[in-house]
């Protein structure tokens, strides 16, 4: 386990996973992931008690997206055991029910976990971001197969190729988020939610994400093919120079 995920049961059946990590703008680490796929795992459980999962950030930012000193730490690993691919995995085989608290930024994987999300709710401050070719690497989380499917064909190539940010009306007006929310009541609003979504009938909740969601073995195989050439592309020079450069940075 890690500090850097505070993992709190609220009132009403409402799991709370909370980055908490606020020297790094929450970078995820591999114990921040296995830590986030553990608590799914517990919500999914017959009898845990869980009805919805709020994940959130802290001091005004969701996350930064992967902290790229673990990931080149992890490079030589096969990315097919890698802690990030296997919170993914668990992230869109989620039976309970997900809520996102947006704040700040947003980025990677800190978007693309949201198109999972039942309800995504954001703060004006909210940054979304994708630089996945920017750093020589692929769309991961299913979001070549999701993001086209949300937002259309054009918008999602824009947003998934080019890597430029966008911003909390943007992200309701494209469909990504239900709604902004003031930033000192974002979180309590998403607990709301997650709340409301709780006490529905526990099946009839199960059935209707199904049928929402679709064909879970079309994300599957996105997340498999995504997953084949992430690797591929996390060995290559590209990759490696751009990690990198985005090192450099940090220590200037």
């Amino acid at each position: 386990m890690t500090d850097h995920v505070r993992i709190t049961d609220e009132p009403g059946g409402v799991r709370l996973v909370q980055l908490v990590r606020p020297e790094k703008k929450n970078a995820l680490t591999g114990a921040m992931y296995d830590a986030m796929r553990e608590a799914l795992e517990g919500a999914d459980r017959e009898g845990s008690g869980v009805g919805a999962v709020v994940f959130a950030g802290a001091d005004g930012v969701f996350t930064a997206g992967n902290d790229i000193a673990d990931f080149v730490a992890r490079a030589d690993a096969s990315f097919g055991e890698a802690p990030s691919l296997r919170f993914i995995r668990r992230l869109a085989a989620t039976c309970t029910p997900m809520v996102a608290a947006v704040d700040g930024l947003a980025v990677g994987v800190g978007t693309t976990l949201t198109l999972h999300c039942d309800l995504v709710y954001v703060a004006p401050a909210a940054t979304f971001r994708m630089p996945f070719v920017d750093l020589g690497l692929v769309p991961e989380a299913a979001s070549s197969y999701l993001l086209p499917r949300r937002v259309g064909l054009p918008k999602a190539t824009e947003l998934l190729l080019l890597g430029e940010a966008f911003g909390a009306d943007e992200a309701v007006r494209l469909g990504l988020a239900n709604a902004v929310v003031p930033a000192d009541g974002l979180l309590e609003h998403a607990l709301a939610q997650g709340a409301k979504l709780a006490a529905k009938p526990r099946q009839a909740l199960a059935a209707a994400r199904r049928l929402i969601r679709g064909d879970h073995a079309a994300v599957q195989a996105a997340m498999d093919a995504e997953a084949e050439a992430f690797d591929a592309a996390l060995r290559s020079p590209e990759a490696q120079a751009a990690f990198q450069r985005f090192l450099s940075r940090g220590t200037r």
